[in-house]
């Protein structure tokens, strides 16, 4: 399953921000360091159902009418302060923590409301950018620890006649998240020496922020977009395309509204319908609700999961089935199954995605929407739906 991660410095919506995308009960308070333990959830991102473009919609708890939820990890834990690299605040515990995370959501106090240790002031009193700059830099400065921690070994190893700078950077390179293809392309891109002892400090941060950035990406959450300029909302933007507004206290409301039966709402609608009975109270901040994801088209939270999986970490999602006539498994239960995959994986990859007997075991694909044998090479699309043929089924 992929994993998502959530970070920011304290007070700026995390806690909340998980809570509205898990529904899972976490302490929110407006003081630092709400939360101690690391939360681990499950949340969701959202694309269209196969099921659309049949006569009926499918079997799975996950389809809400054609709106399909496919499943993945959401971590939340303590919030980041300046230091962090060095164990102020909680720091140490929350960038171990992100060692196997895929993407990172940055949930960012857009309105400037916070100072930078994430105390209360003034809305429009701190420069929002700026805490993008510090948790990259906290990032950076970990992984260039972990770097030089293991620098002693990587020197003692090079006297050895069959010793490889490559391999040896892979190896410990992999234990904070990087794959080999990663570290390859991470070392074609920076310039260093061939002899560990010539490296200095600004070599190994270096090496940490390109490895970083190319296996931590990082989104924007620009929360409290109610409260936020839209100056700040564009400068945060142009920071990193990959910005979301978003107000991760409304979508929280709609949820806990939607579970007792006062609006109809699911996560990623632009709007909702008021049906219950609803105080005054409770139907003028549904209408201020409704107010700020008019403007930005929802509350965000939902956009910058998917903008995580679908955009940046450039997933697909993919429905494996038995029957290709009905996309039904051996049940007889219509598109149970959705699997998210790398764009340009090919049906051998879900095969093994679904099983590594049926990965062992695979034969040949079927493309069930068109009821076509397909080449083991096929780079399978969001949506396809296959049948896989494995001496194991």
């Amino acid at each position: 399953m992929l994993s998502l991660a959530l970070a920011g410095k304290p007070n700026a919506g995390k806690s909340t921000f998980y809570t509205a995308a898990t529904m899972a009960d976490v302490d929110v308070a407006n003081y630092p360091f709400t939360t101690i333990d690391a939360n681990r959830g499950v949340t969701h991102v959202r694309t269209d159902c196969p099921c659309l473009d049949r006569d009926g919609r499918c079997d799975s708890e996950h389809c809400h009418d054609g709106k399909r939820y496919v499943p993945v990890e959401l971590l939340d834990v303590a919030g980041l302060v300046p230091g962090a690299h060095e164990g102020r605040g909680l720091g140490n515990q929350f960038l171990d923590e992100l060692t196997d995370a895929d993407a990172i959501l940055h949930v960012v106090d857009a309105a400037g409301a916070t100072d930078a240790e994430g105390e209360p002031i003034g809305v429009g009193e701190h420069d929002p950018v700026e805490d993008l700059d510090f948790i990259e830099r906290e990032m950076d400065l970990w992984l260039a620890s972990v770097v030089e921690r293991n620098w002693e070994t990587v020197e003692r190893q090079s006297r050895s006649p069959e010793f490889d700078l490559d391999e040896a950077l892979t190896e410990f390179l992999t234990g904070v998240g990087a794959t080999e293809l990663d570290v390859a392309r991470t070392l074609r891109n920076v310039e260093y020496p061939e002899d560990p002892l010539a490296w200095t400090n600004e070599h190994r941060e270096a090496l940490a922020r390109e490895i970083r950035e190319r296996t931590k990406p990082i989104v924007v959450v620009a929360n409290k977009a109610d409260a936020a300029s839209a100056e700040n909302v564009q400068r945060l933007k142009e920071r990193n395309e990959a910005t979301i507004p978003a107000t991760a206290d409304g979508e929280l409301a709609l949820r806990r509204a939607a579970e007792a039966g006062a609006v109809a709402y699911d996560p990623g609608d632009p709007d909702f319908e008021i049906r219950g009975d609803v105080s005054d109270d409770q139907r003028q901040g549904l209408e201020q609700i409704r107010e700020v994801i008019a403007e930005h088209g929802g509350t965000g939270v939902q956009a910058a999961l998917d903008e995580a999986v679908y955009d940046v970490l450039d997933h697909i999602t993919v429905y494996p089935v038995q029957d290709e006539t009905h996309w039904t498994d051996g049940q007889g239960n219509m598109l149970p199954d959705a699997f998210l995959l790398p764009s340009g994986s090919t049906p051998k990859d879900l095969a093994y995605a679904v099983h590594s007997d049926i990965g062992d075991g695979y034969l040949h694909a079927v493309d069930a929407r068109e009821g076509m044998r397909i080449g083991d090479d096929t780079e399978l699309e969001e949506g396809d739906v296959i049948k896989i043929v494995s001496t194991a089924n």
